[in-house]
């Protein structure tokens, strides 16, 4: 089984925490969308979305969040009772995972990078994508919605209505989450789920982001779950590995000088 992700991204580590909660066994491939290696030949053959995460196993290829998590819970089930009597997870935990899954972090983070920096990246992507397309002219059409799409996205950012619908989703969904944690230990219940897997990321963002005072910190039960879901094995692997302390500033400096290389490179 192969995992196409990069740590940065929010559906990746969804996908990642799952693979490890469940003990299933990978090849990781980083693809990271900040440097524009999704906009490769190779990968965006597999997935004209240029979209991470990517599961390929054997000829059958993911592109979806949620279904690529079922997916790896049925193989995990699998595995586990031979095939027999599968116990997968109930209504409540899929309904929390399409809740979570409704909020899209891109603008929301977006708006929160600051506004150098982030029309500095937009730029080299767009080159990326113009670049690509001379070189796969097979899959000009493909790379032209791309294109269009970024410069789509660059508009938006520029309403502030826009951001404020991102927040007001978010502050609906953390207000929701912050009555059941005030219920159970865990999303579901007393049991770790896959609900769990799901909003992890999205508490890792805030925090990336150096929102969590006026996002997590003001809930105190996202606050208690917070230290809580931090100690587990698979956050330390998949998240906390990057994006603790100086492996922060680590993580990101490394995307970041690779970015001012190669447009460096393109000036000579």
């Amino acid at each position: 089984m192969q995992l196409y992700h990069h740590p940065f991204s929010l559906d990746s580590q969804k996908v990642r925490l799952t693979l490890e909660e469940k003990g299933i066994d990978y090849t990781s491939h980083h693809v990271n969308p900040l440097t524009g290696k999704n906009m490769d030949a190779f990968f965006f053959n597999m997935n004209p979305s240029g979209k991470i995460p990517v599961f390929q196993n054997g000829s059958h290829i993911i592109y979806d969040t949620i279904e690529t998590i079922q997916y790896i819970e049925r193989i995990a089930e699998k595995v586990s009772s031979g095939g027999n009597n599968l116990n997968l997870s109930s209504r409540v935990v899929v309904e929390w995972m399409h809740k979570i899954q409704e909020w899209d972090a891109m603008y929301f983070t977006l708006f929160h990078v600051p506004e150098k920096y982030r029309l500095y990246v937009s730029k080299f992507l767009r080159r990326v994508i113009i670049a690509r397309m001379a070189e796969s002219p097979d899959l000009a059409s493909a790379y032209h919605c791309k294109l269009r799409e970024a410069y789509d996205t660059d508009d938006k950012l520029k309403i502030t209505e826009v951001l404020r619908r991102s927040e007001n989703h978010l502050v609906r969904l953390l207000d929701e989450v912050e009555l059941k944690l005030g219920e159970t230990s865990y999303l579901i219940g007393e049991e770790f789920s896959l609900a769990d897997v799901m909003l992890i990321p999205v508490l890792a963002r805030l925090e990336l982001l150096n929102l969590e005072d006026k996002y997590i910190n003001s809930r105190p039960n996202i606050a208690d779950y917070w230290v809580l879901v931090k100690q587990r094995p698979s956050y330390k692997k998949v998240i906390g590995k990057y994006f603790d302390g100086w492996r922060r500033r680590k993580t990101l400096l490394k995307t970041w000088c690779f970015i001012r290389v190669r447009s460096m490179l393109r000036k000579y």
